[in-house]
This record gives structure tokens, sequence and C-alpha cells, in this order.
């Protein structure tokens, strides 16, 4: 009988990453609740450990073994470095500075409220044993997941808002300004959180040498023509994300700050957009896959799932109170705080990048993990069908600018 090499398992492991979410979510006509993004997230839930490992274990430990993984986790890392460096090249900080005012009433309290919600839901979790990881210190613990409850993935909001025609319309381009400012408190927290007192050398020394870097690759880029940029970014990249990772922050961490130092305006926006859905379509589904192989029910099914659903209440409240108290002090129009409120809850991929950081580190346990993955893909399937119906009943809300 023909043993099967590795390059045939790792094959194996690919057809049904590609497969099985997308014929779910075409057959099963699933388009308008949740892009297939998120449906890929839920499959690889369903193939990890916690579902297809637990239903069938030999199964499960032939195709996704040790060798796969590693394979699978390589090309995972890669893919999400790219989709994060899009997203911080995608933040427009001069148009956030010229509506200042409005926009850091409205991103601040979209921040710092549903943090303040988050924290209190982890003070909670912590009443019980099985949610802090073994290098986690409790204040770590409490502001990490606080912070992935306030976080909005920017890609997925980009996906959804494209979806229902408001994307490029000043309502669409205001949403994308108040996440944008939220992305930069997000990866400043995440510094926080994971600052190595034993690297603290390291890391000022990674500081000094980024901003010597970004003055260097910022003058480069302006005098190379657009075909070489997309190049020279990727040197960028991957420069930036190994230079954080060794001096004990993240390669996350320098692969976001590798893009938010650049210029959109150096790339055709028609360009972006389609390289970032080639990265959806043929790379980040083996990050999907790679986090669901990571989900665990340890502690038990009903507590993560008992703990999904305090996270999603604290998700969704905090983050609607946070717009709602914008709302009231901008005076905007009524119905215009919920729309935009249910589209900044948006949690799934930057939600998951976060907490596979957090993971990663030993911060938060298997189980955190998993909460904190039902509570980003709950929260993400929400978005649409509320928001659809809100959208019609108040069409003029599309076009104000402020």
């Amino acid at each position: 009988m023909h043993a099967m090499t590795l390059t045939e398992t790792f094959l194996i492991a690919m057809l049904l990453i590609f497969s099985v979410p997308y014929l779910v979510w075409r057959l099963g006509r699933l388009d308008y609740w949740a892009p297939l993004v998120v449906v890929q997230i839920v499959g690889g839930v369903l193939l990890g450990p916690g579902v297809l490992g637990a239903a069938f274990p030999d199964y499960y430990a032939f195709v996704f073994s040790p060798q796969v993984i590693t394979t699978l986790n390589g090309i995972a890392w890669w893919g999400v470095m790219i989709f994060v460096w899009i997203a911080g090249i995608e933040l427009d900080l001069g148009q956030a500075w010229a509506s200042r005012r409005e926009t850091g009433i409205t991103a601040g309290l979209a921040l710092v409220t549903p943090l303040a919600f988050g924290s209190l839901a982890a003070i909670v979790m912590l009443q019980t044993p099985g949610w802090a990881g073994t290098a986690g210190q409790p204040w770590q613990v409490v502001l990490g997941i606080g912070m992935a409850c306030a976080v909005t993935a920017l890609p997925i909001l980009v996906l959804l808002m494209d979806k229902l025609a408001i994307l490029r319309q000043p309502l669409g381009q205001r949403i994308l300004r108040y996440a944008s400012l939220d992305d930069i408190a997000i990866w400043g927290v995440l510094a926080l959180i994971l600052l190595d007192w034993e690297r603290v050398g390291r890391q000022v020394a990674f500081l000094a040498a980024f901003a010597v870097a970004t003055w260097a690759i910022r003058r480069l880029m302006q005098r190379i023509p657009e075909t070489d940029r997309w190049y020279v970014s990727l040197i960028w990249l991957a420069a930036c994300g190994f230079a954080a990772d060794w001096a004990g922050l993240h390669y996350m961490v320098g692969a976001f700050l590798s893009g938010a130092v650049l210029d959109s305006k150096w790339f055709d926006e028609e360009a972006m957009d389609r390289f970032r859905a080639t990265i959806l379509l043929t790379v980040m589904p083996v990050f999907f896959l790679s986090t669901g192989l990571r989900t665990q029910w340890g502690v038990g099914g009903f507590a993560v799932f008992g703990a999904a659903g305090l996270l999603l209440a604290a998700s969704v409240g905090g983050k609607l109170l946070g717009i709602g108290i914008a709302g009231r002090i901008l005076k905007w129009a009524p119905g215009e705080a919920s729309i935009i409120g249910w589209l900044l809850q948006t949690k799934a991929l930057i939600m998951i990048i976060f907490a596979n950081i957090l993971l990663d580190r030993q911060i938060i346990t298997n189980e955190t993990f998993t909460a904190l993955l039902l509570m980003a893909v709950a929260s993400t399937m929400l978005t649409v069908p509320i928001v659809a119906p809100r959208l019609k009943r108040v069409a003029g809300l599309v076009g104000r600018t402020s």
C-alpha cells in the first residue's frame, strides 16, 4: 500500500481548507449573513482539535501532523503579515487630523468604552482558573481581553461596507477614519502589554533604528517607480517583522508599523484593493485554519461559550454605548450612531490576530482564545443583517460628511 508523503498530506489539508468553507458558504447561501472569510474562520474551528480532532482523532492526527502544521504556519505567518501591512498603509492620518475634533471624540469613545466593559468582563472571568496564561500577569490579561473587545477589524469593515455600498461614500469614509485611529491605539496597547523588561534595551534600539529606517524608506519610496515600491515594501515588511520579533515585541507589531509609515497615495488604490483580495483568496484561508487548530475546550464547553457570550455583550454593548455618547455630543441625526456603532463593533480578523499574539506569548490560554474567537465570529455575523435594514430607513445619512 502506498504510504502518503508529506506533500500529499499537505495537499489534502489544503483541499480541506479551501473546499469545505466555500461549499458551506455557497451551498448554504450565507453571503447575506457573513462574508466568506467569516465562514473560513468557523471552518478552521470545525477542522481543529476541538471538533474534528475530538470526533475523528486518528484522521485529525494523520492530516494535521506536526510537519503539516509547521508548513501551514509558515504560510499563515507571511500571509497575515501582508494583510496587517496593508491595514497599516490604509491609515489616513491626514484626513483624521483635518476632522480631529469629531474623529477624536468618536474614536476615543469607540475605544475606551468597550475597553472598560471588556476589562470588567475579564475580571469576572479571572475569578475562576483556566483563563490566564502561564506568562500573563493579571493586568496583562485584563488589558488584553479588554482591548480585544474594543478592536474593530478594519479589513473586514472595508469588505462589509463595500457590500453595503457605502465604502466610498462620506459615511463610509468617516467610519474608516474612526476605525483607523483606533487601529493605532490597538497596536500601541499591544506593545505595552508585550513590553519585556529583560529586553527593554533591544526594544529601545528597535524604536531608534525604526525611526531612522523610516526616514530612509520614505525618501527612497518617493524616488522609485510604483512597480518597484511594491517589491521594496515587501523587503521592508520582512525586515520590520524580524526586527520587532527580535526586540521582544511581535512580528505582527513590526508588520503594522512597516505599513503605517508608508503613504497610501504611493500605491494605486485599485491595485491595492486587488492585492488585498488576492491575499484573502489565496493565503488567508490557511491562517484561518491555523487559527482553528488553536481552539480548545479544556475548561469545559459550557464555560467557554458562557465566556464568549459575556465578551460579546461587553464588546457590542460597550461599542454602541460609546458611539451613542459621541452622537449626542456631536448632535448626530437619529439612527446615525446606531449604524456607526454596529459597523465599528465588527471583529474577526484583527481581533483574531491580536488574540493570536496574546496566545503566542502565553498571556491567555487556549480556552480564552477560543472564547474570544467565538465572540469575534458572532460579532461579525451580526453586522450586515442589523445594519442593512437601518441604512434603508435613513438613506440620507450616507452622504453626510460629519
